[in-house]
């Protein structure tokens, strides 16, 4: 090692390291943006080509990203208002069943063994101004966390999206400069490699996307279909709901649980058990036949380790982890394939 240059190394590193920690609040909105733009850039150049030769530099990137963002958020701005609807009109009945003794649903006494138990269970809790005499025990304090939390996640993630997109136009007008640098210093800190290891890393994200987008798709118009033949009211809106929680893998279940209760508890024991078990199904073709076949071709993960990416980067950095957590397995997987093959042998 050169020692006369170990300042500038060292200056270097500490700088970058003030810059990230400056940057750290954006990440989970560049990741989402350099995401998006990466899956979507063939899309973007076959628009920017059909475009005047008129028009500004700008208005290319501004107008794709409004319609991307119309296109992406439209759905789940649906899904976010159907589940207020529905969150409260449950509150609703909740607190205009507490004026008045809720007999349980009756084929909860048919339930083997523990049925009876469970109705006895229910009739304790189901007493008139039973949810009134609990908020007034419930620690006051508890409810304004809960609160704070609620509005707390709501503000980040709203300041996530305007960021995303803001970001997003930025990439679209830049990108190909970017793009040049990027390549440039991984060259210089990885070789000739650094080439291929961007291609895996463009083929998983582009893979990834696909196979989210085709996974809601497939969960959503499905589980609409499940529920219309189980004769579920607002089959629609909740096909919708199931199909973007289903974007994350097992999350969909929660749709369908909720649902299944929901019309278990409306004594609808029938249809909430079809529901339940058609609903279940579609969710588990989309995890185990959809999400494989659409990532394998750009990913190449065994379909355990394409889970835990998705699960695994869901936890650390939230939606657009469903993504980065598969991309950073199979970056990882190439670079370890690639070095076992220039070990020496024994």
């Amino acid at each position: 090692m050169n020692f006369a240059l170990a300042p500038r190394y060292i200056a270097s590193t500490v700088i970058i390291a003030v810059a990230a920690w400056v940057l750290h609040s954006f990440i989970e909105a560049l990741l989402a943006a350099c995401v998006i733009a990466v899956a979507s850039w063939p899309l973007y150049r076959a628009f920017a080509a059909r475009l005047p030769r008129g028009v500004g530099r700008r208005t290319a990137p501004l107008v794709f990203t409004l319609l991307l963002t119309t296109f992406v958020l439209a759905p789940l701005m649906f899904t976010a208002a159907a589940l207020l609807t529905e969150a409260q009109q449950t509150m609703l009945a909740f607190a205009a069943g507490d004026r008045k003794e809720m007999v349980p649903p009756s084929w909860l006494y048919e339930l083997p063994v523990a049925g009876p138990t469970l109705a006895a269970r229910y009739s304790t809790f189901a007493q008139p101004a039973a949810l009134e005499l609990w908020a007034e025990r419930a620690e006051p304090g508890l409810f304004i966390s809960w609160v704070r939390s609620l509005a707390q996640f709501t503000i980040r993630h709203v300041f996530i999206v305007l960021f995303t997109v803001f970001l997003l136009s930025f990439l679209y007008e830049y990108g190909e400069s970017l793009s040049a640098a990027l390549r440039r210093t991984l060259r210089l800190a990885l070789g000739g490699r650094a080439e291929r290891y961007l291609e895996v890393a463009r083929d998983a994200v582009r893979a990834s996307v696909t196979s989210m987008l085709f996974v809601g798709l497939f969960d959503g118009v499905l589980s609409w279909a499940a529920y219309a033949v189980a004769g579920v009211p607002q089959a629609a809106v909740w096909g919708a709901i199931t199909g973007a929680f289903g974007l994350v893998p097992f999350l969909g279940y929660v749709a369908v649980l909720a649902l299944a209760l929901k019309l278990a508890l409306q004594s609808a024991a029938a249809p909430a058990i079809l529901t339940f078990l058609l609903g279940s199904l579609v969710l588990v073709c989309g995890d185990k036949l959809v999400r494989p076949v659409m990532a394998r071709n750009g990913t190449h993960l065994p379909y355990v380790w394409g889970l835990m990416g998705c699960l695994g980067g869901f936890e650390v950095l939230g939606l657009v982890g469903l993504v980065i957590g598969p991309v950073a397995l199979t970056v990882a997987r190439e670079m370890l394939t690639e070095a076992s093959l220039h070990l020496p042998a024994k």
